[in-house]
């Protein structure tokens, strides 16, 4: 019977087809050179503890160019190679290992079900591959990456002049990412369906979330109710969940997670699903009783007026960091206004004062990964933004507990409102509006509870 990728239980038809893998690798060894040869190996397994591993994930940039999702594999892409181009080294059946670990896909099925070329055992890649490499006049590879494999690539070059008397060793070593990051910044049609999915698992997460918020319950608790509805639906998370009651939201990457809800707070969630290994990021911030007081209300309106100011600055042909430019005016203008920082913001932003209240960026490249890959500035200028590209847009106000220059009522409040926005041919698609962030609406929303 032929393996099959996983189907997951609400998305069975979003799996990435074999053909844009293939073409994928395509467009890599074309980049790349005839006389060049990309290896690039999975991710390893890694131990929690003693013998207890963490669950797998598979190195993006590998999934990205096979879907392949075992570890133990190296994939070689070799240009113009008569018996193939595309040659996979991977696990061999072993029905010991099977009867603990459940079945391993083997070389015959990546060929039959991965659409690799060729395939060999794992285990004898250093007879086989230094002979691949041969002649070839470059390798691409992620060198520095991890020590094993780096250990690894240089056995097979040592080998390789050890053949018939002093094999033709490649005369230079280029990073890959500089090619494949690139391509992996475009989302193809398939991506986006995923990467919407992924989205609305989120998104039914944070409303489930929303729903299950109230003082007396724990950081922790509501973390449980976001993993369940991801896991429910055949996803996981992303990055471990922020969920920031009070003054922990100030703290930008708060994961401890075990702080009571509080009558009065703000809560923070910052959560994303993880399906087929395409990522969502979202945030809403929102009262615990439902109603936001003067102060978190004035907050929450300037930071909502700045990220919909900055969505609509994702446009392509226009510069990615318009975004945040206009992001940064539309918090300084409020915070000026509100008293919170002092004087004209043009001078507050050429001062860079307003980093007191808003230390981070507004965007970052989503993807494969939570923090995509691909360069946010081209020749020295920011990048413009093109169709397919996908960021998130993610203003905030943060005011420290301990920020003895503000009235005590605006200390210790921390706000942040993100969504995953694509950018399209005419304009661009908010991936993430399923979750309400208009603060009429969530009041509406949390009072019903």
């Amino acid at each position: 019977m032929p393996h099959h990728r996983p189907a997951f239980q609400r998305y069975p038809a979003l799996n990435i087809a074999l053909d844009e893998f293939a073409r994928r690798r395509r467009q890599l060894m074309k980049m790349a050179g005839d006389d060049a040869v990309v290896l690039i190996a999975t991710a390893p397994e890694r131990m929690r503890n003693a013998d207890a591993a963490w669950p797998y994930r598979q190195d993006s940039d590998f999934h990205y160019l096979s879907g392949f999702p075992e570890p133990d594999a190296v994939l070689a892409l070799l240009p113009g190679r008569q018996h193939g181009e595309v040659v996979l080294f991977c696990r061999e059946r072993d029905p010991e290992h099977e009867r603990w670990h459940g079945e391993s896909i083997g070389t015959e099925r990546a060929v039959a079900d991965y659409a690799m070329d060729d395939a060999f055992p794992i285990d004898d890649i250093d007879d086989i591959l230094p002979g691949m490499i041969e002649g070839r006049g470059r390798v691409y590879c992620h060198f520095g990456r991890e020590p094993q494999f780096d250990a690894q690539l240089l056995s097979w070059m040592r080998r390789l002049r050890q053949l018939r008397g002093g094999g033709v060793v490649p005369k230079e070593f280029v990073a890959l990412g500089h090619l494949l990051h690139d391509l992996r910044l475009y989302k193809s049609r398939a991506e986006l369906k995923l990467m919407r999915a992924s989205a609305e698992i989120a998104a039914e997460a944070h409303l489930a979330a929303m729903g299950l918020a109230s003082a007396g319950r724990h950081e922790y608790e509501i973390e449980a109710e976001l993993l369940r509805v991801m896991r429910s639906q055949g996803a996981v998370a992303a990055f471990p969940p922020i969920v920031a009651t009070g003054v922990n939201a100030c703290t930008m990457h708060y994961v401890a997670n075990r702080a009571p809800l509080k009558n009065g707070d703000l809560l923070l969630i910052d959560a994303g699903a993880e399906l087929d290994c395409y990522a969502s990021d979202i945030s809403r911030t929102f009262p615990v009783n439902g109603r936001f007081s003067r102060e978190q209300r004035a907050l929450y309106e300037v930071v909502l007026t700045a990220q919909q100011a900055a969505i609509d600055e994702v446009q392509p042909g226009r510069s990615y960091s318009a975004a945040h430019d206009v992001a940064v005016h539309v918090i300084t203008e409020g915070l000026c206004a509100l008293g919170l920082l002092k004087g004209d913001p043009a001078e507050v932003i050429e001062q860079g004062s307003y980093k007191r209240f808003y230390p981070a960026k507004t965007s970052h490249w989503l993807g494969l990964d939570v923090h995509d890959v691909g360069d946010y500035r081209v020749d020295g200028e920011p990048r413009m933004l093109e169709p397919g590209m996908v960021l998130t847009v993610e203003p905030g106000i943060y005011i420290p507990p301990d920020d003895v220059t503000v009235p005590e009522a605006w200390r210790g409040i921390g706000i942040r409102i993100e969504d995953d926005v694509a950018v399209t041919r005419d304009g661009h698609e908010v991936l993430t509006a399923g979750v309400p962030k208009d603060p009429e609406v969530l009041e509406a929303l949390l009072v019903r509870r």
